[in-house]
């Protein structure tokens, strides 16, 4: 069956040109003119995604062609795109970067091509005039293959606007959606990986209602759902993807309970890995290791994501009764997937950006440390490691086995001496390898973050382990 989705896909030059605040806008002008929109994010990037939801009220997810390939990416779109009269994705870096930085895959681009999405580029007028129309042009003739069909203006002055709408297009043919001037008492503050959080920025929502008023005044609404209702409609075929999994399951109140980490330290989740743990009949709930006491008690495992302990390391640290509870819940059995800060939080110490100390779970040996730059950032795809092909098999418990891989993603300033040895990372371009992870039964710890739709076998054998751990505790 092809549904019709209505969607459009904000691109731009390169980091920095204003996709954020475009996307944001104009989910926010769509929702004050009473039109319903959905929201998404090319790349694994988990922040913006945070400000989209602060727009709507509503989740936003991620849609990555490197972690899902192009077929499951326009499923896994499809599924949120009801009842839209718009699906807005934006973009991450330059309109063509993707992986290794030196190919289209995984781009914005693709993610475009994939979706059959057209696609409108945002572009930083504020320090060129006629020179802006070449730059438009190269990004139009680059691929064969054209998906940019509009392009807005970002800090351009209603003065300068008409001249920049007129030459554009009467030279290049595109059409011109409208403008953003440079807008006073608007902030987006970046830290190290990337924008702080929504929840951190005071008055945020009283930001985005003003930008939302003037991009009703300031795009052309009108237009741009005119071109995004030009999109093709897309075959609808998920529930072939994995027809022996039963992904379709509705959630069991009966279902095995898993706990998810969810305060200001641990905050990055793929909506995607909740939602499949979901359907493969697992209940989530969410639990505060800043704030409560100990883990939930109808907790069968543990999730701890990724997020900023370095920031709260003194809260964590203080909170006792919680350390010493996740530590003997999973010395115990309870199965647990902890990644990147939720893998430094088992660690025995975490040192902060001051040099501070903190006591962590101290499930795991070692101290992290802030390291002031990235360290093995980027897409890697994980298998077990050669050494543990004995081990990494159904029998003796392990979340991953031999002969399996799943895909994820690393990025990160903190560090450790031990990353662990279970897997091997490998980059997709290069083929640079290194060992890093620790696995145990139904239990996985490590910087990567996992992208379990790219080994749906991984996520139904940890719900099973949930499973079986709440039945023994029964």
């Amino acid at each position: 069956m092809r549904k019709k989705a209505p969607r459009l896909v904000i691109a731009a030059p390169s980091s920095g040109s204003g996709k954020t605040l475009v996307t944001c806008g104009l989910l926010s002008a769509l929702k004050k003119e009473g039109r319903r929109a959905a929201a998404f994010k090319c790349g694994p990037d988990y922040i913006d995604p945070m400000f989209h939801e602060t727009v709507l009220g509503t989740p936003s997810k991620n849609l990555d062609t490197f972690f899902a390939g192009e077929e499951l990416t326009r499923q896994l779109f499809l599924e949120d795109v009801s009842p839209a009269d718009l699906s807005v994705v934006e973009g991450v870096m330059g309109l063509y970067d993707g992986l290794g930085g030196v190919t289209t895959r995984a781009s914005t681009w693709d993610v475009a091509r994939a979706l059959e999405a057209p696609v409108i580029l945002v572009v930083d007028g504020a320090r060129s005039s006629v020179s802006v129309l070449a730059l438009i042009r190269g990004f139009m003739d680059f691929m064969e293959d054209r998906r940019i069909r509009g392009v807005i203006f970002n800090r351009v002055s209603p003065m300068r606007y008409p001249a920049l709408k007129t030459m554009t297009e009467e030279r290049l043919g595109l059409a011109v959606c409208g403008y953003l001037p440079k807008l006073e008492g608007i902030t987006m503050e970046s830290r190290h990986l990337g924008l702080v959080m929504p929840q951190e920025i005071e008055g945020l929502k009283e930001q985005m209602d003003r930008l939302g008023q003037t991009c009703q005044e300031t795009l052309d609404l009108e237009l741009l759902e005119k071109i995004g209702a030009e999109a093709p409609a897309l075959e609808e075929r998920r529930e072939r993807l994995f027809p022996d999994l039963h992904l379709q399951r509705e959630t069991s109140p009966k279902g095995p309970v898993i706990a998810v980490a969810r305060d200001p330290a641990f905050s990055f989740y793929y909506k995607d890995n909740l939602r499949l743990l979901e359907k493969l009949g697992a209940r989530l709930i969410p639990f505060s290791p800043m704030k409560d006491e100990g883990v939930p008690g109808e907790a069968d495992a543990l999730l701890l994501g990724g997020g900023y302990p370095e920031l709260h390391g003194g809260e964590l640290a203080e909170n006792v009764s919680m350390r010493h509870s996740i530590k003997t819940r999973i010395q115990s059995g309870m199965p647990c997937l902890a990644e990147c800060g939720g893998f430094l939080y088992l660690l025995e110490e975490l040192e902060d950006r001051e040099g501070r100390g903190h006591r962590m779970a101290g499930l795991l040996p070692g101290k992290s440390r802030y390291t002031g730059k990235l360290s093995r950032f980027g897409y890697v795809t994980l298998t077990p490691a050669e050494d543990g092909k004995a081990a990494a098999s159904e029998e003796s418990g392990e979340v991953l086995v031999h002969g399996e891989s799943i895909r994820g993603h690393e990025f990160h300033y903190m560090d450790t001496a031990d990353t662990g040895e279970a897997l091997l990372a490998r980059k997709p371009v290069t083929g640079r390898s290194w060992t890093c992870g620790q696995m145990g039964e139904g239990f996985y710890a490590g910087f990567p973050h996992l992208y379990l739709y790219s080994c749906v076998e991984m996520a139904g054998r940890f719900v099973r382990k949930a499973e079986e751990y709440g039945n023994k505790r029964q």
